[in-house]
């Protein structure tokens, strides 16, 4: 079992405090006390860099400032916003849990471990982050940082991929946690491992903790966290078709559920085994959009990588051959400017990009 003393926990929180309200990055969502608000910066800050979310943030800020807007707004809208941050269950599973905030709620972000993460998608790090930041609750938020920086600062070896190991460092967590200052030292945890305690060549010197850190008085610093290995994402092939009626193309919608649901984009499918490129669009169109077509040249080859996939993606510029032009619920029929008002996963937003610079 660790053993943290009460003595060590109260020197951890008092140089780490000090350490924070000295050099903490100005950041937008600091400024609030807002829990939708702080809530939306931690949806979006999953995954992503602080500087890639600032002007996502000001621009939804701008769009839904409050519950009430993002809980109505149409999902499509939301979606064109978020759009090119990734990770799109992200904002679906947000909008969810605000529509339940709205109507089960009245409107305002709960303020309790219970309520809070009851709500859809709301897991305990997105719940600890909220409570904790906005409302000074007690609780811990635990993250990739934070698993950083209690792993090396007690030499914690346990692999943080494990569920047990969560645990562990969750009960830590709570326990250095201040009286009276959750709020800042479970952000100044965060930004310790965001600015100082970083994945490679750790700024040591730099570090307000190195003193205690049991890591670095062992030369060990650079050896944790523990990590289980992750599978390489998998390799997918995928025909794509730029079918034009007219000066219009097809775009269709995905499923509601899954990967990317209900984004648009070019018509297509993955490559089967033993069938090329070309002889999947042959089979695919017809089959899910009873749409006949001629493949008239090769158009762009595009690649994108997800946590879990890798798309290798070959379009095609193609024609339709009969006269009917279906346009279902599921399927619409844009020009090359009207693409950029829809919601499209980014390989198919490089696509579309490339159609309009031919126009």
């Amino acid at each position: 079992m660790l053993e943290v003393s009460y003595q060590e926990a109260v020197e951890v929180g008092r140089r780490l405090l000090r350490w924070y309200m000295e050099n903490k990055r100005d950041l937008p969502w600091r400024r609030t006390k807002d829990p939708y608000k702080i809530w939306v910066s931690e949806v979006m800050l999953q995954q992503t860099r602080v500087e890639t979310v600032i002007p996502y943030w000001n621009r939804f800020m701008e769009r839904y400032p409050t519950v009430e807007a993002l809980a109505t707004a149409p999902e499509e809208e939301v979606l064109k916003l978020w759009e090119g941050l990734g990770y799109y269950s992200r904002v679906r599973n947000l909008q969810t849990a605000v529509r339940e905030v709205h109507a089960n709620y009245g409107g305002r972000v709960p303020d309790t471990l219970e309520e809070i993460s009851s709500l859809s998608g709301v897991g305990p790090y997105t719940a600890g982050a909220v409570l904790s930041i906005a409302y000074n609750v007690p609780v811990p938020a635990v993250d990739g940082n934070v698993f950083r920086v209690l792993s090396r600062l007690f030499l914690i070896e346990d692999d943080v991929s494990k569920p047990a190991a969560r645990r562990k460092f969750e009960s830590l967590a709570e326990f250095l946690i201040p009286p009276g200052e959750a709020s800042n030292f479970n952000q100044s945890l965060m930004e310790l491992g965001a600015k100082v305690c970083i994945p490679k060549y750790p700024r040591c010197p730099e570090c307000p903790l190195q003193e205690v850190c049991r890591a670095h008085a062992e030369g060990m610093q650079e050896d944790l966290p523990v990590k289980g290995k992750k599978k390489p994402p998998k390799p997918i092939d995928i025909a794509t078709g730029i079918v034009w009626n007219g000066d219009k193309v097809m775009v269709v919608r995905r499923p509601l559920t899954g990967l990317l649901a209900g984004m648009w984009e070019f018509p297509g499918g993955e490559v089967a085994p033993g069938d090329t490129h070309q002889e999947t669009l042959q089979r695919i169109l017809p089959e899910k959009y009873a749409q006949p077509i001629e493949i008239q040249s090769h158009f762009a080859d595009v690649q994108h990588t997800f946590s879990h996939l890798h798309w290798n993606l070959k379009a095609f510029s193609c024609s339709i051959t009969g006269d009917s032009c279906p346009d279902a619920e599921a399927i619409r029929w844009l020009n090359v400017w009207q693409l950029s008002d829809v919601p499209m996963p980014v390989a198919h937003q490089k696509l579309a990009k490339a159609l309009q610079g031919l126009v």
